[in-house]
């Protein structure tokens, strides 16, 4: 009993240090390609779908279709109303489908790594979120008066705005890039945090310690192979909460009303 627990100390279970990656050179990351690829790979594939358009489409261009008009229709038109959509869906678009393809390297073979689940990546997203939107309004109403519109609820009056305006400005000028950016952050890191505990716990079970302890390094494996399928799931949802908040964002700061 006591050789199997010095067995089992030897394991080194996963953290956040294995998601910090060497340089590849001159200070450039895995991550830093991976962003860089994606944006690539975006462009190329709707650049060849829409580059030779047809009135009865091929599978390419009815594949760019299908995405745009999913951004389009479920996203910038729902949110934002037939009159403004139309002036933000290529940004929706295109930031629907770049956060996509950097969440779905987390299972691409080669890849293997969450582009999302370094912080400063998505923090980055989030900024540029929050300078859009709060541009959006201020073009607007103007600064006082968009100011107003964030911070004061319509309806209200009395001592309770004392209260009020301060929460108000805190959650939706100063909070909302922080929360934007962690929904993202966290899911992608925990998602793939569990994919390298049941990989390697698995292995360690089924090398180091063998035996009776074969059947559940096994078992490790099988939930390796479920998790993955379920990741595929949240990578998408995770693209589309992301879009839709930002849609929402930019809906609120258009409104005549808080």
């Amino acid at each position: 009993m006591s050789s199997l627990i010095i067995k089992a100390e030897g394991f080194t279970p996963p953290g956040p240090a294995d998601f910090e990656l060497p340089a590849i050179a001159f200070g450039v990351t895995k991550p830093m390609l991976q962003l860089v690829l994606a944006a690539v790979i975006v462009f190329v594939f709707f650049y060849v779908a829409a580059r030779h358009r047809q009135v009865v489409p091929g599978r390419l261009q009815f594949a760019g279709e299908q995405g745009y008009n999913f951004v389009r229709n479920s996203m910038s038109r729902d949110i934002l109303g037939t009159h403004d959509f139309m002036k933000f869906t290529p940004y929706l678009f295109a930031l629907f489908f770049f956060i996509l393809v950097n969440n779905v390297f987390a299972t691409i073979p080669f890849f293997q790594f969450p582009t999302f689940s370094r912080s400063g990546m998505v923090y980055g997203l989030a900024a540029m979120s929050w300078i859009i939107y709060n541009a959006v309004g201020i073009k607007k109403h103007g600064f006082l008066g968009y100011l107003k519109l964030q911070s004061v609820p319509s309806g209200v009056t009395g001592p309770i705005l004392a209260l009020l305006i301060p929460l108000e400005f805190l959650s939706n000028i100063i909070v909302r890039p922080v929360t934007l950016a962690l929904r993202l952050f966290a899911n992608m890191l925990a998602g793939h945090l569990l994919l390298i505990l049941f990989a390697l716990g698995g292995e360690y079970l089924l090398v180091e310690l063998g035996g009776a302890y074969a059947a559940v390094g096994i078992l490790s494996w099988v939930m390796f192979i479920a998790i993955a399928f379920l990741e595929l799931l949240v990578q998408f949802l995770q693209a589309y909460v992301f879009v839709l908040l930002n849609a929402m964002y930019i809906q609120g700061a258009l409104a005549d009303e808080h």
